[in-house]
């Protein structure tokens, strides 16, 4: 194994454990303001899976590494989605409700 896929593996499982420990803390009252934050930061990750893709590709034997960058940018897209649908459900909660006439 090379030195920057262990690097790598050591900062996803790290990333995934502070970031259960984090979300399990959430009270679900700030659950769904705090997706809008969230959104920001998928978009950043949009970013760096779009840019870790073009890298890939140029390397054209990395069949697998394209893969994984590709399935990073949909997973990722996903998340953005969803998270402002979800927003959207929660700010119509707040709007005044139309009378029937």
């Amino acid at each position: 194994m090379t030195f920057s896929l262990i690097m790598g593996l050591y900062v996803f499982i790290l990333s995934s454990v502070a970031g259960y420990q984090l979300i399990s803390k959430v009270p679900p009252t700030l659950h769904t303001p705090l997706m809008s934050g969230a959104n920001a930061i998928s978009g950043v990750t949009i970013l760096g899976a779009m840019t870790m893709a073009a890298q890939a590709a140029e390397h054209q034997d990395n069949t697998l590494a394209v893969a994984l960058a590709t399935l990073s940018v949909v997973f990722a897209t996903v998340n953005v989605i969803g998270g402002f649908l979800v927003t959207d459900r929660m700010l119509g909660m707040f709007r005044a409700k139309k009378r029937k006439s």
